[in-house]
């Protein structure tokens, strides 16, 4: 099969769904998406009004799943009794894709930040068993999402090396995020169209787009708090020359601007998209 013609979970364009403009996406008739994302964090132990307007939208569009909490990298047992309860959530809404970050966010108790896993074998096979059991408890295969980190951890293998080794023991999908490797390709100085190359097509579930802070020139700052840079822009192009048309969502947590604001940054993608696809055709 072609690069062209893989078939992924969604397709086309996204959007992360906030509580921010969630009044917006009611009041506003027109609104389409392709598809949506939902942190089940966010949601899962919601019920009256705002667990039935995400309902009505999960009736409404196709959604996937990112979580945030699933402490893939901990010491900590795997918490069975949650991952059965997003489980329960995911038929309750129809999701047949989730995904958690390549990272860990306990120890004691949560950390509320998604740490990185130290890049060694030993880690690769501790981490790669874990997917494995969230994958046999949930029935579904679940993808992980590269991370954007500033401190290096340990360091037998390359980053590159170690999430390629986590997908092929785990047998799992990746969420590729193109915003994160640009970041750490600046600060961790490495080259982010050869990384985007290194990633199995085959794997690919789909990309995240998100903005980030500026801080310095060999320092730049993920906070899904600015529009996305033109860098960034430039990647995204350049990865769907390598890998083909993937589907793409754009992420936005902090400074969130008004839906239309946000949609035409999805707009954005869809240009793209559909500027390679043309070229397919051509």
């Amino acid at each position: 099969m072609s690069k062209s013609t893989r078939h992924y979970p969604v397709s086309g364009a996204g959007l992360g769904l906030r509580r921010d403009f969630l009044d917006e996406i009611f009041n506003d008739p027109e609104f389409n998406i392709d598809f949506m994302e939902v942190v089940p964090e966010n949601w899962v132990n919601f019920g009256g009004q705002k667990g039935r307007q995400l309902k009505a939208l999960t009736e409404r569009f196709t959604f996937v799943a990112h979580g945030l909490s699933l402490d893939l990298g901990g010491t900590r047992p795997l918490d069975e009794a949650y991952i059965l309860t997003l489980k329960s959530f995911f038929k309750t809404h129809n999701i047949q894709t989730y995904t958690e970050h390549l990272s860990y966010c306990g120890d004691s108790g949560h950390l509320y930040d998604l740490m990185p896993i130290p890049f060694t074998e030993e880690a690769a096979h501790y981490v790669a068993t874990r997917i494995r059991r969230v994958q046999e408890l949930l029935e579904m295969k679940m993808g992980i999402e590269n991370i954007s980190f500033y401190a290096m951890p340990c360091q037998e293998l390359t980053e590159l090396e170690f999430i390629n080794a986590v997908l092929a023991e785990a047998d799992c999908g990746l969420l590729l995020d193109v915003n994160n490797t640009y970041v750490n390709a600046i600060n961790h100085h490495y080259d982010a169209l050869e990384y985007i190359q290194s990633m199995p097509t085959e794997r690919l579930m789909y990309l995240h787009m998100a903005g980030h802070f500026d801080e310095a020139d060999d320092l730049k700052i993920d906070t899904h708090g600015q529009d996305v840079k033109q860098e960034v822009w430039s990647l995204l192009e350049k990865t769907y020359q390598y890998h083909g048309v993937v589907p793409t969502l754009l992420e936005r947590d902090f400074n969130i601007p008004p839906l239309s604001e946000l949609m035409q940054e999805v707009e954005q993608i869809r240009g793209y998209q559909k500027g390679r696809e043309a070229q397919y055709v051509s």
